[in-house]
């Protein structure tokens, strides 16, 4: 089964919106909010919460119920069940690290538009047998833009988010590339600040990324 057509447009839609897309491991839920207020201050309007602790779901929840003009989604989904209770939780989106043709197939029943992680190739084929041309390139430093933008060649129809590795002084070198139309970056909300609630400087790190372009 084919994704719908009208969930990759969205998810492109998404991806447009800001050139950094925070990536963000909650470790305590209560954070959600003044958390999402400080990225929309410095100019983000896309932050993907993670999956990996208890703390993300809720987060996400609270996110979409009261800071609805950030455009939160969830990250690290790795099964069918993540999907289902990130649609429930209020998600726009959801991503995952890697990609199966199970989870390929479930994302493809579901309205929740589903950014895939690949890294070769083969990947992306596999990907585009899904209906899926909106995908994540994971890790990105390890992929490498030479390659990433070697990908462009064979799939000109594929845009990509990378992610892993992203940092301030490279970001550019991916954005840069034709087929890349934002990064993901856990450095916006580093795990200090977030421990030391600090929002002013997560505000400014976010300031810092929506001026970045390529």
């Amino acid at each position: 089964m084919l994704v719908k057509a009208s969930t990759s447009g969205a998810m492109r839609d998404m991806l447009a919106l800001s050139p950094v897309i925070p990536v963000v491991t909650l470790k305590d839920a209560a954070d959600a909010v003044p958390l999402a207020r400080a990225l929309l201050a410095g100019g983000l309007k896309v932050v993907e919460v993670t999956l990996r602790t208890s703390a993300g779901m809720e987060g996400i929840r609270r996110i979409a119920a009261e800071v609805p003009e950030l455009v939160v989604g969830s990250g690290t989904v790795l099964t069918a069940a993540d999907l289902d209770g990130s649609a429930e939780a209020g998600a726009r989106f959801a991503v995952s690290p890697g990609l199966t043709p199970i989870l390929l197939a479930e994302a493809a029943t579901r309205d929740l538009p589903y950014l895939p992680g690949a890294a070769t190739a083969s990947e992306v084929m596999m990907a585009l047998e899904h209906g899926f041309d909106c995908l994540k390139v994971f890790p990105a430093s390890s992929v490498g833009t030479a390659a990433i933008k070697s990908l462009a060649g064979p799939f000109p129809q594929v845009t990509f988010c990378a992610t892993g590795g992203i940092t301030p002084e490279n970001a550019g070198d991916y954005l840069r590339l034709p087929n890349i139309a934002a990064v993901g970056a856990s450095w916006v909300v580093p795990d200090d600040a977030l421990a030391a609630k600090d929002w002013e400087e997560i505000e400014n790190r976010a300031r810092q990324a929506a001026a970045l372009s390529g």
